[in-house]
């Protein structure tokens, strides 16, 4: 499988190509058959490295955890993840940080309170594979957003906020960039916990 070695100060995050730099865990995706049968499993949904140590993970193997891919913590975000608190930990540790200092908490959040927030701000309830419908949006205004959000257009397409520019996803990666709007309200499909994060200085990896 192609890989190309990227160098960044986030930790070992190779891309393989038309996927990523990272990996999501939402639990088992598929049956017994190793068809996929569910849109996620449990409330922990985290972003963890394509390597780690010596751990292999089958792609679709029956009671164990299905890996999604993500091209960056952006989409990673976006999605509803939050880095993972073992082969992320310093990531975590600085996502932690960041929410427990917007909610003015005197101790650190404990990962089961990330968690639990994240879960209320992903979905509608529903069921079924294709769950985009149910995606909790919400809006704020164009110059507010830190960079790694990720904004819904006019069209649908999701939009990265990265300085003055606004990007298209692509699955190969983010596309060519356009102005950022000066004024009005965006559409949000960053969860409100990790714009928070964002705001409070949460670097994510982006790959531009």
């Amino acid at each position: 499988m192609p890989r190309r070695n990227r160098v960044n100060p986030w930790g070992d995050l190779q891309a393989v190509a038309d996927r990523g730099h990272l990996t999501g865990n939402r639990g088992c995706l598929v049956d017994d058959r190793e068809r996929v049968v569910r849109h996620h499993a449990g409330t922990l949904w985290i972003t963890c490295t394509l390597r780690h140590r010596d751990h292999r993970s089958p792609l679709a193997a029956p009671r164990h955890w299905t890996p999604l891919f993500f091209l960056d913590d952006a989409v990673g975000l976006a999605a509803g993840h939050r880095p993972c608190a073992s082969c992320r930990c310093e990531a975590y540790r600085r996502y932690r940080d960041a929410v427990s200092a917007w909610l003015g908490a005197s101790t650190p959040l404990r990962s089961t309170e990330l968690d639990a927030r994240l879960n209320a701000e992903r979905l509608r309830r529903g069921q079924g594979l294709d769950r985009a419908a149910d995606r909790h949006v919400w809006q704020a205004p164009f110059r507010d957003l830190p960079d790694g959000t990720v904004v819904v257009g006019d069209d649908r397409t999701p939009l990265l906020i990265r300085g003055d520019e606004v990007r298209p996803f692509t699955f190969a990666g983010w596309g060519e960039p356009s102005a950022r709007p000066s004024s009005g309200m965006a559409t949000v499909l960053t969860p409100p916990t990790s714009y928070a994060a964002l705001v409070f200085g949460f670097e994510p990896w982006l790959a531009v």
